[in-house]
This record gives structure tokens, sequence and C-alpha cells, in this order.
């Protein structure tokens, strides 16, 4: 399962209904708080799909405490920065797995399937 954290509604309900279609089943929510609240529900979730740029609590703040609740839990990333300024500039660390917006169908696809091989 794949919970789906992303402010923007249209990008939120593009999101989840392309995951679905890949086959995933799907939780979402519009910021970190209720993220964190259907994070200890649904102990089935294995990938958290974020944007970096959420309203308080940010991306990367939520994904260091799914991580503390849940060492599992694979992460995922998206955002609209351009590449070199979400990892140079101490947003992101390199190394993690980041699909850039506007993503398409199979650019999704590609991401989710290589963190969960991961």
């Amino acid at each position: 399962m794949v919970l789906i954290v992303e402010d923007d509604p249209d990008v939120r309900d593009y999101t989840v209904d392309v995951t679905k279609e890949l086959g995933y089943a799907v939780v979402s929510a519009p910021n970190g708080s209720i993220a964190l609240e259907l994070l200890d529900r649904h102990p089935e979730l294995q990938l958290l799909f974020t944007d970096v740029g959420l309203p308080g609590m940010d991306g990367r703040q939520l994904a260091d405490e799914a991580v503390r609740r849940r060492p599992d839990i694979k992460i995922l990333f998206t955002t609209g920065y351009a590449r070199d300024a979400i990892v140079h500039d101490g947003r992101l660390e390199p190394g993690l797995e980041v699909v850039f917006k506007p993503f398409s169908y199979s650019d999704l696809a590609v991401k989710i399937r290589r963190v969960f091989d991961s």
C-alpha cells in the first residue's frame, strides 16, 4: 500500500489515480500530520510518496518521522524544484529517490518499482 502526501488537490488526485492504475492500493493526505495519522492506522503501508514542499511539516521532516515510526517504510519524494536546487541546496541528500514534477505515468511507474525493488 502507498501513502501519497500532496497539498495540491489536483496533483494529489492525479497521483492517486495513476498509482491505483499501476495496481497499488492507495491512501492519501494533504499534509504531514494527517499522513502520520494514516501511517499509524495502516500497518500495511509500504511506501511513503511525499511532496518535498508541504506546508507546515515539509516532506523531509515527514519522511524522517515516518522512518522513525516505521523503519521498514520505503520513501519516494516528488518536487517541482529543479534537481540541482533540491539536492545541492540541502533539502535532500544525493541518492534519495525523487520523481520531478510534472511527472508522467511511466515516470511514476518506473520510480515506484525502483523504490519497491531497492
